[in-house]
Formats: structure tokens, sequence, C-alpha cells
């Protein structure tokens, strides 16, 4: 039997192509929230450390918080994101597009306050201002049009964007440029890059 190119890459909110470990980290989206911005994180545990899979125990509540002294700053924070893609280009998913994931925190952007209401989070495995690999810009490229496709996204920014006060991931070294090229005519507005200052 030839293969079909008909299938969707969607299962109801999931993506099919991602690994998935749904996170108990969530809940229901406001009744008629629009969901037309992706909003891209970074993250790495401990600081700087890649491929432990310790950002996945977190989304997943089982983060052991005496395995590090770092961890004892972060200790029963419930957070999750949609999305978590690793170094290599790898990617998972927590939180079903459909429900609201806890990646935002106080947030305000294109006039709205709240933006885990109508948000889908990506967190890049990264450091904040240290580079990311291109496998992983393979992957979000592929995963934001994929979204684009399943929801009416308009908006594409930063955790820095959204909560300029109390985040700066995912840094100054995320190319911005790749993602405003890559969307270019498409009507997607990408956030102006930000400089941050010491």
């Amino acid at each position: 039997m030839p293969p079909r190119h008909d299938v969707s890459p969607w299962r109801g909110g999931w993506l099919r192509w991602a690994r998935h470990c749904p996170s108990p980290n969530c809940n229901t989206r406001p009744a008629h929230a629009c969901v037309d911005l992706i909003v891209v994180h970074s993250i790495s545990l401990p600081p700087g450390e890649y491929g432990g899979g310790a950002v996945q125990d977190l989304f997943l509540n089982r983060l052991g918080w005496d395995a590090h002294p770092y961890y004892q700053q972060i200790r029963g924070l419930q957070v999750s994101s949609h999305f978590f893609i690793e170094r290599s280009g790898r990617a998972w998913q927590f939180v079903s597009v459909h429900e609201r994931a806890w990646h935002a925190g106080v947030s305000h952007y294109r006039g709205r306050d709240g933006c885990n209401d109508d948000s889908v989070g990506i967190e890049l495995e990264g450091l904040e201002d240290d580079h990311f690999e291109a496998a992983q810009y393979a992957t979000l490229l592929r995963l934001c049009d994929a979204l684009a496709r399943r929801l009416p996204i308009r908006h594409i920014a930063g955790h820095e964007h959204i909560a300029p006060h109390r985040k700066h991931d995912p840094g100054s070294a995320f190319d911005w440029h790749r993602l405003a090229r890559h969307f270019a005519g498409t009507g997607i507005m990408i956030a102006p890059t930000i400089q941050h200052h010491t």
C-alpha cells in the first residue's frame, strides 16, 4: 500500500512526531481564548548542563530537589511547557496545545495580560545568551509551521518580550532573524530584538 500523504501531523492537540509525556501542570484555557502567540524560552537544569533529563523531570513533578544545589532555588516549583526541544533537535510534548501550560508567568503582550491563557510555550534546551544548535532551529521552524496550520498563530515572541522586567530568555544569541526570514510574507509577526543592558 502506498504511503498516505494526507495524514495530519496532529492527533487532537498532540503532535504526532513529538515524544508525548503528559504533565499534570496544566489546566483549561479560558473560554473563547484566541491562541495566536508562540512563546520561545530557553532552559537547562542544572544551568548550562544538557541532556540529563532534568527538564523533563521538572515538568513531570519528579525532579529530585536534593540532586543538585541549584534545585534548592526552585524547590516545589510546578511549571510546564507545551514543547521542549533538546540540543539534538528531538521534540517532547507535555501539554496539549488546546490546554493551558504553565510557562509564561506574569506576562503581557499584544495588549493582553496572562499569556499562558492564549499562547503555546516552546522551551529550547540552552542557556541564556549561549548559542543554539542548528538541529534545534530546524525543529523549531518545523514545529512553528505545524502550529500555524493548527492554530491562528499571528505572533512569535520570547519570554524576554512578554515579561521583560523578569526574564531574559532565550537571550541575545537566539537568531530571531532566522525566524523572520522563514515567516516573511506569512503575516506572522516576529518580536523585535531587545537589547539588554547591565
